[in-house]
């Protein structure tokens, strides 16, 4: 069991490096990778201009059941939310910035995944 759980970890993290690659091809730039605090964790942090863009990376072998996209419920996108904020309490040289919340979706081999990213997939909605 716990060499599944390593192999799920080990598949998490070449998907993030995956998805913060493509990211900077596009010409955004890395702020944190992987940060983490009680209420959650942030998968990328990255800068499209003047927006911060909170990014979740979300990994698939097959998309038959659902797809990366699907897999972000409501109970998820608050616990993003919820960290992006505790994140900007942090750094608050960054909070006057607007945020976006982007998802990266991989799907298939991770040697060459299908890549979709969803700008803006949901509102920074909490209070």
């Amino acid at each position: 069991m716990a060499r599944r759980g390593n192999a799920h970890l080990q598949s998490g993290k070449q998907a993030e490096q995956i998805a913060h690659d493509y990211l900077k091809a596009k010409g955004l730039r890395l702020i944190q990778a992987n940060y983490r605090c009680r209420v959650g964790e942030l998968d990328l942090v990255m800068l499209d201009g003047l927006v911060l863009v909170i990014v979740e990376v979300r990994y698939r072998k097959t998309s038959r059941i659902a797809g990366p996209m699907q897999t972000i419920d409501s109970h998820k996108r608050h616990r993003l939310a919820l960290a992006a904020r505790h994140f900007l309490m942090r750094h608050d040289h960054l909070q006057e910035r607007p945020v976006r919340f982007d998802v990266i979706g991989l799907t298939g081999s991770m040697n060459k995944p299908s890549i979709s990213w969803a700008k803006n997939a949901f509102e920074f909605d909490v209070v």
